[in-house]
């Protein structure tokens, strides 16, 4: 009964409320947290890594990590922008973890979407997976999850001529796909 209490104050906790909880190690606070962030987290992972089974790791990853990392949140940046620079740190470490190019060429999992909508997310989710893996990479930091070039080259540890090159190199391949 205790825990079913706590798990209902919790549920109530504003997000800084819950992160000061989670830090004390309140699980209760961190699974709310958990649970108000993990289908964006997911998405994410999805987008950048292509396969299901790299996102759903990439995605507990991150939340292991984010439970060992969370008493370093000082609260700078809004908690999402944090938890956002972590994913995406996340799922490339995974994506050059299972480094087995071909492997990442399989279906695309179903999305929640219904309709026309779903469609067009499956379409181009499948234009992306069919782009080289750097150009996908750099096209979805830059395009979708809007990050600057110098950002993109930092965390690929590319130049930042080379992130331009293979974005411009996305929109060609997409622009013929199409």
């Amino acid at each position: 009964m205790n825990a079913q209490i706590q798990f209902i104050e919790s549920h109530q906790l504003s997000e800084p409320e819950l992160i000061e909880k989670a830090k004390l190690g309140d699980k209760a606070a961190f699974r709310q947290l958990y649970l108000r962030h993990h289908k964006r987290v997911y998405g994410l992972c999805f987008r950048l890594s292509g396969q299901a089974y790299l996102a759903e790791e990439a995605t507990q990853e991150t939340f292991v990590r984010l439970w060992q990392k969370l008493p370093q949140f000082r609260g700078d940046s809004q908690f999402s922008t944090w938890l956002h620079s972590m994913t995406v740190n996340q799922a490339l470490n995974s994506i050059k973890k299972h480094k087995s190019f071909w492997a990442r060429f399989s279906s695309i999992h179903e999305h929640s979407e219904t309709g026309c909508e779903k469609a067009e997310y499956e379409v181009f989710d499948k234009l992306l997976l069919r782009l080289p893996e750097r150009a996908r990479i750099v096209f979805i930091l830059f395009s979708i999850e809007g990050y600057k070039h110098d950002e993109i080259a930092s965390l690929l540890g590319i130049a930042s001529g080379t992130s331009k090159a293979q974005y411009h190199r996305a929109r060609k391949l997409l622009q013929e796909m199409l």
